[in-house]
């Protein structure tokens, strides 16, 4: 009751300080009410509390609970980040023909966000396939996997614009070059790179 309809929240940094948590828990939090329908971002302008009170039910996959869009992010780059180094060691020729396939689907289907992210995915699994471990592929898939969630599928709905699809691609391109010199270290960088730029994108403040 703090806030009536219509008004507008403070920011996201001043929500944070406010309760001693880190931006991107105020920026999941803020996802969730507004999949319940109890906010509405309006980018450029700022979070809005709705006009009309939301459902008391709250949305099914929010109650499973699980890692949150950033901690798989953060995950992600710790572990695919290393899967890359792997990667461009022990790869073979066939590895990098699959691994460019992928590369080149996401490069034919820029405009078709949904094709656009299956090539992506592909991209990712066949970079860990490539490093012979069944392990390091379950791991990337799982990860990938969980990155299915509402509060996922909205912040992208926010936040995945076709100049982030170009830039994605330009970052596989220089994760690829790495792997063609089996170049582990500069692999490593690369990857590390990508996903910490995704991950800044979509911890970019509402205005």
């Amino acid at each position: 009751g703090e806030f009536q309809p219509g008004a507008r929240l403070p920011s996201e940094r001043a929500l944070a300080d406010r309760f001693e948590v880190s931006r991107t828990s105020v920026r999941e939090a803020i996802i969730a009410l507004e999949i319940q329908g109890a906010v509405e971002v309006k980018g450029g302008s700022g979070i809005y509390i709705c006009a009309s009170p939301p459902t008391s039910r709250i949305h099914p996959l929010l109650q499973i609970g699980g890692p949150g869009p950033f901690e798989l992010l953060r995950a992600r780059c710790l572990i695919e980040s290393e899967v890359a180094a792997a990667a461009a060691e022990s790869r073979k020729d066939a590895d990098l023909d699959r691994i460019f396939s992928a590369l080149a689907d996401m490069r034919k289907h820029m405009d078709d966000k949904a094709a656009n992210e299956a090539a992506d995915r592909l991209f990712h699994l066949r970079i860990a396939e490539s490093t012979g471990n069944s392990v390091l592929v379950q791991m990337v898939k799982a990860m990938w996997d969980q990155a299915r969630s509402p509060v996922w599928e909205k912040i992208e709905q926010h936040f995945h614009t076709p100049a982030l699809r170009v830039a994605s691609q330009n970052d596989h391109q220089v994760i690829f070059n790495a792997l063609v010199v089996r170049d582990a270290s500069a692999a490593r960088t690369a990857m590390k790179a990508h996903l910490e730029r995704v991950m800044g994108e979509f911890a970019e403040a509402w205005r």
